[in-house]
């Protein structure tokens, strides 16, 4: 396939966009469908591709099961059609309607997430994000992690109603502060010569760190959340699992 312009990812600043209308430039090496813009999220950072309906100038509804990235440089973003459905011709002009109850859950969960890595504030070796359930693997020596203190500390957290922004620095910017990459699995989004950060709170914040999911405005928009469960993965290894309650 000849080279794709970056496909304008409107979801990065504006995560409650639920529906835009995107024009149709192609159908990518594996039957995904590429728009050119899109407010879908893309399988990445351990959040799950998002998906919804494409509805057609004709009416017709294409369902989508899941958003992938369509190229390794994570610039052409691919919108997978449930087996069988109509597929729109290139050049049409299409409505997407995000499946927004599904995104939401996802947004509060990985705001969630964030604020375990606060309470717990170790090296992270992997995670993910779940509709329901969310986990954070930690590089954490000692598994004897007392619950009930931080829970109660993950509830403050949201009680507390921190707002939620982003800001961007550039690549060399965030090579010169690496203390603000928590992640040693996942590397942060980089390819467009610039980095997202996400800041929870106000500048005195309480978290900041590179991430390129979507999130909620603010942590009292979470809801109740709380650790379920501990898990040792290896000798220093412990995946902490939390859950909306």
């Amino acid at each position: 396939m000849t080279s794709l312009p970056p496909t304008e990812a409107v979801f990065r600043d504006q995560p409650y966009l639920a529906t835009l209308e995107a024009t149709v430039v192609a159908i990518g090496d594996k039957g995904g469908i590429l728009l050119d813009r899109t407010v879908f999220y893309p399988t990445g950072g351990g959040q799950p591709g998002d998906c919804g309906v494409l509805v057609g100038p004709d009416g017709s509804e294409t369902a989508i099961a899941t958003t992938v990235w369509e190229d390794d440089g994570k610039t052409v973003i691919a919108h997978v059609a449930i087996e069988d459905m109509p597929i729109p011709p290139v050049g049409a002009t299409v409505t997407l309607r995000l499946d927004w109850e599904r995104r939401h859950r996802l947004m509060r969960m990985h705001t969630a997430l964030h604020l375990l890595s606060v309470v717990l504030p170790y090296a992270v070796t992997g995670g993910a994000v779940g509709e329901d359930e969310g986990r954070l693997d930690f590089d954490i020596p000692e598994a004897d992690l007392d619950r009930d203190r931080l829970n109660a500390r993950l509830a403050e957290l949201v009680a507390a109603d921190h707002p939620v922004s982003f800001e961007w620095i550039t690549d060399a910017e965030l090579d010169a502060k690496p203390d603000l990459v928590k992640t040693m699995s996942v590397a942060p989004p980089r390819g467009s010569g610039r980095v997202r950060l996400v800041r929870i709170g106000g500048e005195a914040s309480v978290d900041l760190q590179p991430c390129g999911g979507t999130h909620v405005r603010s942590t009292g928009e979470i809801g109740r959340f709380e650790i379920a469960k501990v898990e040792k993965k290896g000798r220093i290894n412990r995946r902490v699992r939390i859950r909306f309650v």
